[in-house]
């Protein structure tokens, strides 16, 4: 399948989806809850989209920040075909304004600092055939900022018979959040806090709009999730946040949602923060194990015991890791523990 080319204005602008046009002239942008309303010429928040004679304009389509193959646990996924490679790549900019990012150099990078490579979406999905992955993955920045782009490579990927993820903050608007997901087929959202104060203070952002999201794609989609939470000290990561936070988890997306608590490292505006206590991370996970939920890993850390996949039914190891290595595997062909025959929540494959 060839994808059907957009509208190409100039080389990497595109006319763009999900806006509508003011009384006053104005173009209201509806891709996320920002609403950003712009003057002919204004860029959004994200900079990437702007408006132009009068409509939408996506100014980062086809032009990508670089290109790698990860493995799949890295994004972190580790119920979707664990051990596999998976073809990333990003763009620039962000609709959030994290202090605290950590791929910052392309998130809050302007466009001509970063961009360099031009791809299209058959380009990108061959790319990723002939590099042996079994995905493609839309991270280092939020894809929903480029998400015309990101469907259109998503499309390309799956008529070549791969699979497709999403790694985003998930703050998207409703109309786009069903055209988005409605071409992936797994996703980590990355749940920044438990806090509305934290995502004003230190995001620029909203919380409830992100948990919406988590919901319908657990509710109302077959896209496979996960979460992850970077726990900052003094910020996000004291017991009774981690406590609500997982408590919510559990009641309302369930028991077999993976939750990944990860290690902030100092950088961007917050580098007199210290990093992570890996005593931290584990007790945030024991807490989130002794709620309910089946599957709770630590990240950024050294922890094989934190990162490894334990069956719900009888404690056994099913997948053995450290760091982004896979040891010992007790899983049989169909995903299911190999001694108590209790399937394994996720994608997997022999």
């Amino acid at each position: 399948m060839v994808v059907a080319e957009r509208e190409m204005i100039e080389p990497g602008v595109v006319r763009g989806e999900w806006w509508h046009r003011l009384a006053d002239g104005r173009v209201q942008c509806d891709l996320c809850p920002r609403a950003c309303r712009l003057k002919e010429g204004q860029r959004g928040f994200c900079f990437v989209r702007q408006a132009r004679d009068g409509a939408m304009a996506l100014t980062s389509y086809g032009r990508a920040s670089g290109f790698c193959v990860d493995p799949i646990e890295k994004k972190p996924l580790n119920h979707f075909y664990p051990g596999s490679r998976v073809f990333s790549f990003g763009t620039a900019g962000c609709n959030l304004g994290c202090r605290f990012c950590q791929n910052w150099d392309i998130s809050k990078a302007r466009q001509d600092d970063r961009l360099s490579e031009w791809a299209s979406p058959e380009a990108v999905a061959e790319a990723a055939v002939q590099s042996g992955c079994r995905s493609l993955a839309f991270t280092y920045n939020d894809p929903v900022i480029f998400a015309e782009y990101a469907i259109d490579c998503a499309k390309a990927a799956r008529a070549r018979n791969l699979k497709t993820v999403a790694v985003t903050a998930g703050y998207i608007g409703e109309e786009a959040r069903q055209d988005f997901y409605s071409q992936m087929d797994a996703v980590n959202v990355d749940l920044k806090a438990f806090t509305e104060t934290f995502y004003g203070k230190l995001c620029l952002a909203h919380l409830e709009p992100v948990l919406e999201t988590l919901k319908w794609i657990k509710h109302q989609t077959d896209v496979w999730l996960e979460i992850t939470t970077l726990l900052i000290p003094g910020q996000n990561d004291s017991e009774e946040e981690v406590e609500k936070l997982s408590r919510w988890v559990f009641a309302e997306l369930g028991s077999d949602v993976p939750l990944h608590f990860t290690a902030f490292h100092p950088d961007f505006k917050m580098r007199d923060t210290p990093p992570t206590p890996p005593e931290t991370l584990r007790r945030a996970r024991q807490q989130a194990l002794e709620i309910g939920l089946y599957y709770v890993y630590t990240g950024n850390v050294i922890d094989s015991a934190g990162q490894s996949t334990y069956c719900s039914g009888c404690g056994a190891v099913l997948i053995e890791r450290n760091w982004f290595r896979l040891g010992t595997r007790n899983l049989d062909s169909g995903g299911r523990c190999r001694f108590c025959r209790t399937p394994l929540a996720g994608h997997f494959s022999s």
